[in-house]
């Protein structure tokens, strides 16, 4: 399965983001570009440690069911996944070019992580090995739905 801790897969996902702009439009889902792209800003600060989200109470009842289901083969994520209210971005326009650029910084971070485990905010804590997974289908994901 693609890791982000893969620099062959981080190169991958780059050259995918990079080939968004101003007139992509997606296949599925309520977003335009530059509402994903924030989107998937807020969620790497997330993941990388640069902010902080509590649990929800649905995750901490199935959230370590869910996450082994998501991560048990490489299948994509489903379309129209549900994410907590705190990524759900309202602005409808924004930098498009600046936002990519956040992005593939923040993707490019994953070189240098380092923490053995983190608690995301519905699945709860989850390894390093299992986040790596997680945020590749999470980035796939959004990608795929923009046909990047």
């Amino acid at each position: 399965m693609k890791t982000i801790f893969d620099k062959t897969t981080r190169d991958e996902l780059i050259t995918r983001i990079n080939t968004l702009d101003e007139n992509s439009k997606a296949q599925w889902g309520k977003m335009n570009v530059y509402q994903m792209l924030k989107h998937c800003t807020l969620a790497e600060e997330l993941y990388l440690g640069k902010s902080t989200h509590k649990r929800v109470l649905l995750g901490r009842l199935i959230g370590k069911m869910a996450l082994k289901n998501l991560l048990k083969d490489e299948r994509p994520m489903g379309r129209n996944a549900p994410t907590s209210d705190a990524f759900i971005v309202k602005e409808i326009t924004g930098d498009v070019a600046s936002e990519k650029r956040k992005w593939m910084a923040l993707t490019e971070e994953y070189t240098n992580f380092s923490e053995p485990y983190f608690v995301h905010w519905f699945f709860g804590k989850m390894t390093k090995e299992q986040l790596g997974y997680f945020v590749y289908k999470h980035t796939d994901h959004h990608l795929r739905q923009f046909n990047s």
